[in-house]
């Protein structure tokens, strides 16, 4: 919590600083929003991967089955792994279905990647070029548990964080940068990625699991190896590349209500939860 306060206090001074509208913030990435269903569209981003770093991916309504396990269940609008569950054959999936039938909202099955790593890369776009990344960062992640498929995420207590950035070298880190701009020109973005080695992932040989345009939270502050200080650096600097950024929108840019829609698909998501959870005990 604290972390994400300094992260709001420090873009909001950087935007001042910049004479930019903080609330500006929600339309860095609007030309990826989906209005008409008023979210990020799992689908809609997932078709912005290249084939070859793919995870296929379908509406769970019942009428596909997996043909292998295990898979994960996840809602389309969902962020930090909020919502995802792991199947690991017919019934577990049937199971969920049954969980969420009065639920209005829409579900994915995913498949699993190949990787045996994870990696969280988290950018932000170079405001003279936003093909290239002011910032760029690369999170390894690791589980203590002895599970093979993991959902890891923040609130996944045997999930942690390594920054392996410092063992990468400029080269190694364009390519990183080179592979995260031809999925999209993200203003600000965290792939979550699988790959069996860092030399893997930095030649292009990986799949994406996640991407979140929404509120990402660079993850590299998360891991423990890291001093403080070198913490409160990355954020303003950071922010401060951030709200560069946000002063190149075009005032002109269509305006889309993002945050409540946002806002009132995650309380609905947690009502639901609640209900599951209820029914459960």
């Amino acid at each position: 919590m604290i972390i994400r306060i300094l992260l709001i206090l420090s873009y909001v001074v950087s935007c001042i600083r910049l004479c930019v509208k903080p609330w500006y913030y929600f339309r860095l990435n609007a030309p990826y929003f989906n209005e008409s269903k008023g979210l990020f569209s799992k689908l809609d981003i997932d078709r912005l991967i290249p084939n070859q770093w793919r995870v296929e991916q379908w509406v769970d309504d019942g009428t596909r089955e997996p043909t292998e396990f295990p898979v994960f269940v996840k809602p389309e609008w969902g962020q930090n792994s909020r919502g995802i569950s792991r199947a690991d054959n017919l019934m577990q999936i049937q199971q969920l279905r049954l969980q969420r039938k009065a639920s209005n909202m829409r579900y994915l099955v995913q498949e699993a990647a190949r990787g045996a790593i994870e990696f969280e890369i988290f950018t932000i776009a170079n405001h003279q070029d936003l093909a290239k990344h002011a910032v760029l960062s690369v999170t390894q992640v690791n589980n203590t548990s002895s599970d093979k498929f993991p959902i890891n995420g923040i609130y996944n207590k045997t999930t942690q964080y390594h920054d392996i950035t410092p063992k990468l070298s400029r080269e190694q880190l364009e390519k990183i940068s080179q592979h995260a701009s031809a999925i999209g020109k993200f203003k600000i973005s965290r792939l979550g990625v699988r790959a069996n080695s860092i030399a893997a992932l930095v030649a292009g040989d990986f799949e994406v699991i996640e991407i979140n345009l929404f509120v990402p939270m660079p993850l590299v502050l998360l891991c423990q190896q890291r001093r403080t200080i070198d913490n409160i650096r990355f954020v303003f600097n950071a922010m401060y590349a951030l709200a560069n950024v946000t002063k190149q929108i075009h005032k002109n840019q269509p305006h889309k209500a993002i945050f409540f829609r946002k806002l009132g698909l995650m309380r609905q998501h947690t009502i639901k939860e609640n209900e599951v959870g209820n029914e459960s005990h």
